[in-house]
């Protein structure tokens, strides 16, 4: 932004004095876009009060296949999705909070000792700092698993750096995975430089084609979008500030892998384990890839390279390499399955 706004600050005084807990938003922004799945909500009863209390994020951007991993939480607050990470983490994991509020990382803190003996280990660490500079913050390059963030990358004014550091801290084959607010167009920089409209999560939304860019020129060629949903905006003055901006909650899910810009056919099959835990019958790569337990699915060299070149590989088989090139792979989901072409496709 221009000119002498101080996008932190402002950022800062919102959610640490004006906030005092979720029921002070004014849109849904920075609420659920979707049901929270239930094994999540199961665990979700063992989080301290006052942690979900003063919890302003949207969706429930925590993906499978934690055990082990080493996570980072960009804004972490105060701590909500660092303590549910924790317990699908274990004791063999590590789940790192960053946040720039310091209010917000006194109720994370103050109740690490409460969670630990409700989980029998401890492996949470709240850091002060900021999502542009994660090295300030003590997190090394290919040290990171896993990178989440809730509705919080669109609060930062120099995005650009934010998704440098992501991905400087991202193992080879790590993922990124983020719930936040995008708009149909770019918004105005009045709004932008608006302290409700900013904090509301509105001000800073990405708009969607940049964000398509701004991935490409990290060298992110492919990005998967899992769910979405229309914002609200319940009142009437912020509802006549956005004018005809509309936006949406949307859930992101991308990877550190040499992908390509297209999805190209090597007559790859991929086919789901059912070993994922909490995932018995299926599982969810994005909004048009669900693999079913057992059934065969054609994909892309891009969607191979996602579920058997990171963390799933193992939850995985994937039958063919990528030898012989067919071309553009069909993104046609065929109704019924055939002998050539087993039901569901790529994108």
């Amino acid at each position: 932004m221009n000119g002498d706004f101080n996008t932190h600050g402002s950022v800062q005084d919102y959610y640490g004095k004006v906030l005092q807990s979720s029921a002070d938003l004014q849109t849904s922004a920075c609420c659920t876009a979707e049901a929270m799945p239930r094994h999540l909500a199961r665990l979700l009863a063992d989080v301290h009060e006052e942690v979900k209390d003063r919890f302003y994020g949207c969706g429930s951007p925590i993906p499978p296949a934690l055990d082990g991993a080493t996570v980072l939480d960009l804004g972490c607050g105060s701590g909500r999705d660092v303590y549910l990470m924790s317990r699908l983490a274990g004791a063999r994991g590590r789940v790192i909070g960053v946040d720039m509020t310091e209010e917000q990382l006194a109720v994370a803190r103050r109740h690490q000792d409460w969670h630990a003996q409700r989980y029998g280990f401890a492996n949470t660490d709240f850091r002060h700092g900021y999502i542009e500079d994660l090295a300030g913050a003590g997190i090394a390059d290919a040290s990171v698993d896993v990178v989440v963030s809730n509705c919080v990358l669109n609060l930062s004014p120099d995005k650009p750096r934010v998704f440098r550091e992501i991905f400087r801290v991202l193992k080879p084959g790590g993922e990124l995975y983020f719930s936040d607010v995008f708009a149909d167009r770019r918004v105005p920089e009045a709004l932008a430089r608006d302290p409700v409209m900013l904090g509301e999560c509105l001000g800073g939304a990405m708009y969607v084609e940049d964000f398509r860019r701004l991935m490409a020129e990290v060298g992110c060629l492919d990005v998967r979008s899992c769910s979405s949903a229309p914002i609200a905006l319940h009142d009437p003055a912020i509802a006549e500030k956005a004018g005809n901006i509309a936006f949406r909650s949307v859930t992101i899910r991308a990877f550190k892998l040499a992908l390509e810009d297209r999805c190209e056919d090597y007559g790859q099959v991929a086919r789901y384990l059912g070993t994922i835990p909490d995932h018995p019958h299926a599982f969810e790569l994005d909004d048009h890839h669900r693999l079913e337990t057992g059934r065969p699915m054609l994909v892309c060299g891009n969607t191979a390279d996602m579920l058997g070149a990171t963390r799933y590989a193992r939850h995985f088989s994937i039958d063919g390499d990528k030898t012989t090139h067919f071309g553009l792979f069909d993104c046609a989901v065929p109704a019924v399955a055939t002998a050539d072409k087993p039901a569901g496709a790529c994108c």
